[in-house]
C-alpha cells in the first residue's frame, strides 16, 4: 500500500512540474485618461440702500448710502451712478424734484468722504472699480446738499440708477 501512495505522490509532483496543475490566471489591463473641466462665468449682482438727507435748513447736509456689489471671484467691475430723473440733471449737477410745486433742490454724490471725487458714469473717470471676491462688497456713496440754496417748502425726491459693469 505504501508503494501505491508513493507512486501517487510522485505522479502529482510530476504533473505539477509539467505545469498541468491549476495555475492562477493573469489578466491583461489597459488604462486611459480623460479631462474633467468646467467654466465659471463671471457674474455680479448689485443692490443699494436709500439716501435720506432729512430736513434741509439752508446749511450743508451730508449723509451716506451703500451700494453693495457681489461678483464671482476675480471678476473685475465698475459701479456707476446715473444723473437721476430731474430735467437737465447731470452727474455733476444732480437735482431732486419737488413733489408738489415742481421746484428743484441741488445735491451731489461722491466716491470719497472728503467730497472731492464725484461719482458718475464714465468708466475709468468717475466710477468705482473693484474685483469680485465671491462675497458682498459694500461701497459707500457720500451725498451732500450744499449750503445756501433756498428751495420752496416741499418734499424733494430723485431716483438714481446704480449700474455694475463687468
Amino acid at each position: 500500500m505504501k508503494s501505491i501512495t508513493t507512486a501517487l505522490s510522485v505522479a502529482v509532483v510530476g504533473f505539477m512540474a509539467l505545469g498541468l496543475a491549476t495555475t492562477p490566471a493573469f489578466a491583461t489591463t489597459q488604462t486611459t485618461t480623460f479631462v474633467v473641466s468646467a467654466t465659471v462665468q463671471g457674474s455680479c449682482t448689485i443692490s443699494a440702500t436709500a439716501l435720506s438727507f432729512g430736513a434741509y435748513t439752508g446749511l450743508v447736509i451730508n449723509n451716506t448710502s451703500t451700494v453693495t456689489v457681489n461678483c464671482t471671484g476675480g471678476t473685475t467691475y465698475n459701479v456707476s451712478l446715473n444723473p437721476g430723473l430731474a430735467t437737465g440733471a447731470t452727474v455733476t449737477t444732480r437735482k431732486m424734484t419737488g413733489q408738489y410745486l415742481g421746484g428743484t433742490l441741488a445735491y451731489s454724490l461722491y466716491r470719497d468722504s472728503g467730497h472731492a471725487n464725484n461719482w458718475g458714469q464714465t468708466i475709468g473717470t468717475d466710477t468705482v472699480a473693484g474685483t469680485g471676491t465671491g462675497v458682498a462688497q459694500p461701497l459707500t456713496v457720500y451725498g451732500q446738499i450744499p449750503a445756501g440754496t433756498a428751495p420752496a417748502a416741499d418734499g424733494y425726491f430723485d431716483t438714481i440708477t446704480a449700474t455694475v459693469t463687468y
